[in-house]
């Protein structure tokens, strides 16, 4: 099991990313986005941190490398919102 942590997750394709790691059997650790109605997160990883700041974010990801000795976030996918 991979551990990701994913950025802009109100993106179009973000959903698509979400199903396909819950598929793969990997897991969702963390996310961010400025928009706190997405809302999907909680379908697929009910678990997981959602955070609307990027400070926030990041202080929780170096958090728990800290706590898991480095081996906490597999990847970390980036999406770029187009309205941005």
């Amino acid at each position: 099991m991979k551990n990701f942590a994913l950025t802009g997750l109100a993106g179009y394709i973000a959903p698509r990313h979400l199903k396909a790691i819950k598929d793969t059997d990997n897991r969702l650790v963390a996310a961010v986005d400025p928009h706190d109605s997405v809302g999907i997160i909680d379908s697929f990883f009910p678990n997981a941190s959602f955070f609307t700041e990027v400070e926030r974010f990041d202080r929780h990801l170096e958090k728990v490398r800290r706590r898991d000795n480095g081996k906490a976030i597999d990847y970390i996918r980036v999406e770029k919102r187009r309205d941005c």
